[in-house]
This record gives structure tokens, C-alpha cells and sequence, in this order.
């Protein structure tokens, strides 16, 4: 998800795909460590994904 993807959702909308992205990284990183991923870089992907919208709610939250 871009970051310009990220500014135009909602308060509620960043919550909701925040909480969807962490159980996503937390899915991912369970299955590489049973057996390894095809694509592992998808792991970094995602947890900068998280890192922004985190980003993005802190940075509304102090507005």
C-alpha cells in the first residue's frame, strides 16, 4: 500500500486495515518459519505496510 493510498483512508479505515496487516505479517511469518516462503520479501513488504499506517495514525493522532 502506498503512502499516498494511506493519507486518503479514514481514522477508522486505517485502524481496520492496520489490525489486517498485522495479522497478515504475523500469518507470514509463522508459515516461513515452518517451511520457506516462495517469496520472502513479501514479509518486509508487509511490515512496512504496517509501519506506515502506524505512522499515518500517530501523525493524525497528534493533529
Amino acid at each position: 500500500m502506498k503512502q499516498s493510498e494511506i493519507k486518503e483512508l479514514s481514522v477508522e479505515e486505517l485502524k481496520g486495515k492496520s489490525a489486517e496487516y498485522k495479522k497478515q505479517y504475523a500469518d507470514l511469518k509463522m508459515a516461513h518459519s515452518v517451511t520457506p516462503l516462495e517469496n520472502p520479501l513479501l514479509i518486509r513488504k508487509v511490515r512496512k505496510t504496517v509501519a506506515r499506517l502506524a505512522t499515518e495514525l500517530t501523525k493524525r493522532e497528534l493533529q
